[in-house]
């Protein structure tokens, strides 16, 4: 036998793992169910006895990236001494290592040892922000009542990839204007209509705060940050060096950060252009957890369809450039929704608004296009109106997210 015919497809291997965790999550189900029987039958008392899960309340963070996600949450939880297990897969968490004496903390590990754990979970609701349940290695657990799903970003809640929220059992929104699209793609796909509540974004909320905690630095050089989102369409791997080159050529001080999940699916396309640009002293490279710094230290933002857009917008109320050319909505929830979404979608409609839009061929120029962005009153005007519509209940949100949990996981287990 040859080598190549032991070659497993990655589509197949994530068949089999699932086939296999399936069946180890119904042997661990079955062994539990017939051990707290004959523990009942022992005891002399009734089933229901027994009915208690060990870990009512349960937050998995996926990647330290979103640790001021959850932050919010698990503080109040701390704050009305109510208990909650936290699982990572990201060992440098920092959440990890908070003083905390009501969240129990656990890191799982990372891909398959994570869904490992997470397969095989016993709780009444389960918080992440992670997407697909259901569609790969990441299975409802039997053992789990309801599963909610938290926006990490005040954008359009369908933006994530094919079936990303389907089959969660409530979405935690940042603002009103997601529940319609939302509802929508149920009706499409003959979906059970899931618990829509809004509360606001954490994440947003912690770094209101921090903001002022920032030095402000003296006579620092006009900065550019560059910050795309992931995949095909986004900015950074689709033009790369044709965007690259001529803003390392206008002599700003450029900051590039890249999207967290670029570094796992992208790496490739990073490191040959941290290596092609690894002596222009004007470019810098952030991959540090938070963005806060980055958006701190620049004057304006150019992306494409990130999410962190309205971080900018929302927090530092500063211009943005925005690439939409050869956008490609196909691997994304959205696309379901219609004809002509990208003109429908909220966060597009909206940056049109407060935004400037920069198309390829503009790129030889961009030294020009950036010198001579204004910032009207009616740009402003529109970025505090698409504040106000996408993140409502501004610092309020790990409140609402905790009473939320409570009211889901304080009710009586089938």
């Amino acid at each position: 036998m040859t080598l190549s015919l032991l070659y497993i497809d990655p589509g197949t291997g994530s068949a089999l793992f699932s086939i296999l965790i399936g069946a180890a999550a119904t042997v661990y189900f079955l062994g539990r169910a017939l051990f707290i029987k004959l523990k009942v039958i022992l005891s002399g008392g009734r089933i229901s006895k027994f009915s208690a899960v060990e870990n009512p309340y349960v937050i998995y963070n996926e990647g330290s990236q979103y640790s001021n996600v959850f932050k919010p949450v698990l503080e109040e939880f701390e704050a009305r001494g109510i208990s909650i297990l936290y699982l990572s897969s990201d060992n440098n968490d920092p959440l990890l290592n908070e003083p905390y004496n009501f969240v129990k903390k656990e890191f799982i590990g990372e891909k398959n040892k994570a869904f490992l754990r997470l397969n095989m979970l016993k709780a009444n609701v389960v918080l992440m922000t992670t997407p697909g349940l259901d569609v790969y290695q990441l299975k409802r657990s039997k053992g789990v009542r309801h599963y909610a799903h938290i926006l990490h970003a005040p954008s359009d809640a369908v933006m994530y990839r094919l079936f990303g929220i389907d089959y969660f059992d409530s979405i935690l929104l940042t603002g009103d204007y997601q529940v319609n699209d939302i509802r929508v793609l149920e009706q499409k796909r003959s979906l059970n209509a899931k618990t829509l509540v809004t509360v606001g974004c954490t994440y947003l909320d912690v770094f209101a705060e921090k903001i002022n905690q920032i030095p402000k630095e003296e006579n620092r050089p006009f900065t550019v940050l560059v910050s795309p989102s992931w995949g095909p369409s986004a900015i950074l791997s689709r033009f790369g060096e044709k965007l690259l080159e001529p803003l390392v050529k206008t002599g700003f001080k450029i900051i590039v950060r890249p999207h967290p999940q670029s570094k796992k699916s992208e790496a490739v396309i990073l490191e040959k252009l941290e290596a092609k640009y690894k002596d222009a002293p004007n470019l810098h490279w952030d991959y540090e957890r938070e963005n806060i710094y980055s958006l701190a230290k620049s004057d304006i933002m150019i992306s494409d369809f990130s999410g962190i857009i309205f971080d900018y917008t929302f927090l530092f109320d500063k211009p943005i450039l925005y690439v939409m050319q050869g956008f490609d909505l196909r691997p994304y929830d959205a696309d379901d929704l219609g004809e002509n979404t990208v003109d429908n979608l909220w966060q597009f409609k909206t940056l049109r608004e407060f935004g400037i839009e920069l198309k390829e061929e503009d790129f030889a120029s961009i030294g020009d296009i950036i010198k001579n962005a204004s910032d009207s009153d009616e740009l402003r005007q529109a970025r505090q109106k698409a504040k106000d519509t996408a993140w409502q209940y501004r610092g309020e949100a790990g409140k609402k997210i905790t009473d939320f949990l409570l009211s889901i996981g304080g009710k009586t287990l089938n």
